[in-house]
């Protein structure tokens, strides 16, 4: 392989690396990756077969078809965190609820392993947020400084006027004694 070969592909490889880094910013990648993971022990466990010298024992259960089936979901449901970003926090519920069930239902949650991966992938993806683009401020921050504008706590009162009409308007909803709004708008 030529020096110039080694370049091109060097630089193809750092393409790829930016591009599947943006992927995985956009989505709860590491919630679906440890809730695909917490699915593989759930459903192997109840049908593998442990061998001690010429001894075999058999993990299997009353209730393997169930254990399949939770782990099939797990993996489905990270792989739901994966490309469809949107309904993470349903597949995060669901992934926590079915890790809870395959406690009971899957030889401890496949050892307790994958019960705890599905766990702690279930509660990233129900916890994962999109970044804000560069550009964008905070929600209550004047752009360009750190200082937020509202905190939501209520400021001093203004002073009123006689009889307690201060000829501003009351409150945030428009109303006011002086504009001849009182709260009740025409639907027409």
């Amino acid at each position: 392989m030529s020096a110039e070969a080694q370049v091109g592909l060097g630089d193809k490889l750092g393409r790829m690396r930016r591009s599947f880094r943006g992927w995985r910013g956009q989505r709860p990648f590491w919630g679906g990756l440890l809730t695909l993971l917490g699915g593989i022990p759930i459903m192997y466990f109840p049908y593998a077969n442990l061998t001690l010298g010429t001894m075999t024992i058999r993990m299997a259960t009353t209730a393997g078809a169930g254990s399949l089936i939770i782990g099939v979901l797990l993996v489905v449901l990270g792989l739901t965190m994966w490309f469809q970003p949107h309904s993470r926090v349903f597949a995060g519920v669901a992934a926590i609820l079915l890790a809870l069930v395959s406690l009971v239902v899957s030889n401890f949650g496949g050892f307790v392993i994958g019960f705890l991966l599905a766990l702690i992938g279930g509660a990233l993806g129900v916890s994962w947020a999109a970044a804000r683009p560069a550009g964008e401020p905070a929600k209550g921050a004047a752009p360009g400084s750190g200082d937020p504008v509202d905190d939501g706590a209520p400021g001093p009162p203004a002073p009123a006027a006689a009889g307690g009409v201060s000829g501003e308007q009351d409150d945030l909803s428009g109303t006011s004694p002086t504009n001849g709004t009182n709260g009740r708008h025409r639907a027409g």
